[in-house]
């Protein structure tokens, strides 16, 4: 069998294939666990989808076969509540907010760490983008007769600050501990944010009906793009990494009208474009930065 090295094309084109399909399937098990909120609410499919990726991960990774210093466990406790803390407000988020507009919310989070992390004047121009997109998703009438909800918008820009601590904590938590540490910050969030769903959904977490579905946004949101995500990361340089991941508001927005008939006015299109431009943008002009690492899972 030919290896990639001989396919100059395939060696480029594979990695990121691999995280388009990461990201897809992050949206899709997004838009499956909106359709069970009827059912066991918000909160209980958070809990059900971070106890079903806890075990997961720690039955396929082991992460007990390795140490873990007192240093590292800091980060691994703060990536690991921050993780759990992104998951509930964004799928409360999610009971009033359509899903394309939800993400985009959230990503102001990472998108604001790629902004602080240079000084540069054009970094004003990606800013102005991303405030011009917030603005027309925010204020009411700016780009629908229906203005957003208040509380899941909130929520959604919540979620964003729990994912820009996830990165700057999933970097230190995986710096020499790799998936260890993955696997041990999802245990840590179900461990503190589970709970929660538990008490508000009791019994009706465990229905028969249920556990298929959560098993398969469980997979879908956190096994497969993790591991997808992990094989093509080490190929990717950084940039590349960035400018894709760009693309997760519209990958969203796609899932939420393909899954749940979410129909978006032409201006919320346009809002969501500017935040991937200002995204795209920063990714290409700011100062390198240190390669894309195993905390690279969302949501």
């Amino acid at each position: 069998m030919a290896s990639a090295k001989s396919h100059p094309l395939l060696a480029r084109l594979g990695p990121v294939v691999l995280l388009i399909v990461a990201m897809c399937s992050i949206q899709s098990g997004a838009a499956i666990a909106r359709s069970l909120f009827d059912v066991i609410g918000a909160s209980g499919m958070t809990s059900i989808r971070l106890i079903l990726a806890a075990g997961l991960m720690l039955i396929f990774l082991r992460p007990w076969r390795r140490p873990v210093s007192r240093r590292a466990w800091k980060a691994i406790v703060i990536y690991g509540v921050a993780m759990g803390c992104m998951n509930f407000l964004l799928y409360q988020a999610l009971q009033t907010v359509p899903l394309g507009i939800a993400v985009a919310l959230e990503f102001t989070g990472p998108l604001m760490v790629a902004m602080l992390a240079s000084r540069r004047m054009l970094d004003l121009l990606w800013i102005a983008f991303a405030v011009a997109g917030l603005v027309v998703l925010l204020l009411p009438g700016g780009a629908t007769s229906t203005a957003i909800d208040p509380y899941g918008a909130l929520c959604a820009l919540g979620a964003g600050v729990c994912w820009a601590l996830y990165i700057l904590f999933g970097q230190k938590a995986g710096s020499g501990n790799g998936t260890q540490s993955a696997a041990l910050g999802i245990t840590v969030a179900a461990v503190a944010v589970a709970p929660i769903g538990v008490v508000d959904t009791g019994t009706a977490l465990l229905a028969p009906a249920i556990l298929p579905l959560a098993l398969a946004v469980a997979i879908l949101s956190t096994a497969l793009p993790y591991t997808l995500e992990m094989i093509a990361l080490p190929r990717l340089p950084t940039q590349t990494f960035g400018t894709l991941m760009s693309l997760e508001p519209a990958v969203g927005a796609l899932a939420g009208l393909l899954f749940l008939g979410q129909q978006l006015h032409q201006l919320q299109w346009l809002a969501i474009g500017a935040i991937i431009v200002a995204s795209i943008g920063t990714t290409l002009t700011g100062r390198r930065r240190v390669p894309a690492t195993e905390a690279s899972v969302r949501e």
